[in-house]
Order: structure tokens, then C-alpha cells, then sequence
């Protein structure tokens, strides 16, 4: 068998190198920069994560639905940038785990390709990223209208089976079979399950219960980061 000509390391993003989750943190950052008032919406918000939790909406409706309750329909391009930023600075200062950043050098330091495939909106995820030294993100992609960021999903929430879908189209975008490239995928949650299975190497990080009996049975290594 040949060995691969490109080398591919695809990092989720929430709690695997992050802290904590990022979307909704954004989405009250961005409420309290950009109009502090739609912070009493917050019970709405909460309302809306019951009816997902009981399976009333799906998660991709659930985050259109937040964005519009915190941002509004509409947000201006150079606005909602400028608060990107500053939540991303605000990142720097601990919201990342230290191994984290230490694995994403070493996989450079092997030449791989370094990835981010996350669920995180991408009107923030790659400014959040920026600074991790990643060459390509992929998140669910923002809905504009030229200059305005609109409370809306264009296409997939990059989440469950999508996430392995939007890599295996980024393969195609880069004009890569996928029998040429390795790919070594990390993450924390069991959602993940269809990008671990297709991916060539797949290594549990601070795991999830169900993710980590997972990867017990399948051998994978399991990693806990700080």
C-alpha cells in the first residue's frame, strides 16, 4: 500500500480546545457590546434549548434562533467583526488549553496540515482560531447579504455526520482523494462519532462519558488535556 501524500490533523474546536463552548458565550458577548437590552431575552434563549433538548428543534433552528434573539435579524459587517476580535482576544487569556496549543505546534512540527472542523459559527470560530497557527477552519457558515450578517445558517450546522460531509468536500475543493491523505482527528464529544470513524486515526480528548466508552472499545487513545 502507498503511503499518503498529504498528512491531516482536524481539531473540533468546543471543549477540545477550548475551555468551554464558545457559541453561546459569543452570542451574549456580542448581545452586551452590540445592544446590551437583548440580554433580558435570556429566558426566551433558555426556552428555546428546552424545546431542542426535548427534540422540538433541531440543532441547526436552535442556533438560528439564539442568534436572532441576541443579535437581531441584522448585524453590520464591520460591527459584528470588531466583536469577534475582541472575544478571541478575550480567548487568549485562558480559554484554550495549554496542551492544546502544545499538540497543534507538534503536529506542524510533523509537516501535517493543521484543521479546525467545528459546529462554531463562522462569523467568530476564525477569528477565535487565528492565533492557534491553523490552516483552514471549518464551521458552519454565516448567512450574509453583502455587508450584514443575517440570523440565519448557510447550509449545514457543521455538526454530526455534516462535520465528516464539509471535509470530505473540503477534500474535494483541494482536489485530494481521500485514499491520499491521513487524517488524525481530534475531539471531546460522541457527536463526533462519524468524523472519528472516518477518519484514519481518532484520538478521544477529556472524552465525554459515551465517547469515552467508545473509544475504549475501539482501542483509540484517549488524551486528557489542560
Amino acid at each position: 500500500m502507498l503511503s499518503p501524500q498529504h498528512h491531516w490533523s482536524v481539531f473540533d474546536l468546543d471543549r477540545t480546545l477550548t475551555r468551554r463552548p464558545t457559541y453561546t458565550g459569543f452570542l451574549l458577548f456580542a448581545a452586551c457590546r452590540l445592544a446590551p437590552w437583548r440580554t433580558l431575552l435570556v429566558p426566551a434563549v433558555l426556552g428555546s434549548m428546552l424545546a431542542y433538548a426535548t427534540g422540538l428543534l433541531s440543532r441547526k433552528r436552535l442556533k438560528e434562533i439564539e442568534h436572532r434573539l441576541l443579535l437581531g435579524r441584522h448585524v453590520q459587517a464591520d460591527a459584528i467583526r470588531q466583536v469577534a476580535r475582541d472575544f478571541a482576544a478575550r480567548a487568549e487569556k485562558g480559554g484554550f488549553h495549554a496542551d492544546a496549543r502544545a499538540r497543534i505546534r507538534r503536529e506542524r512540527f510533523e509537516g501535517r496540515r493543521v484543521i479546525v472542523a467545528t459546529a462554531a459559527n463562522s462569523v467568530y470560530a476564525n477569528a477565535l482560531v487565528a492565533a492557534l497557527g491553523v490552516h483552514d477552519v471549518i464551521a458552519t457558515r454565516s448567512m450574509w447579504d453583502k455587508d450584514v450578517l443575517i440570523a440565519a445558517i448557510d447550509g449545514e450546522n457543521c455538526y454530526g455526520p455534516a462535520k465528516r460531509d464539509m471535509l470530505a468536500d473540503h477534500l474535494r475543493t483541494c482536489s485530494i482523494e481521500r485514499q491520499a491523505v491521513h487524517i488524525r482527528f481530534f475531539s471531546d464529544h460522541i457527536s463526533d462519532q462519524p468524523t472519528f470513524e472516518w477518519a484514519d486515526e481518532a484520538i478521544a480528548i477529556n472524552p465525554s462519558k459515551r465517547l469515552r466508552r467508545l473509544a475504549q472499545s475501539r482501542g483509540w487513545p484517549i488524551l486528557r488535556w489542560r
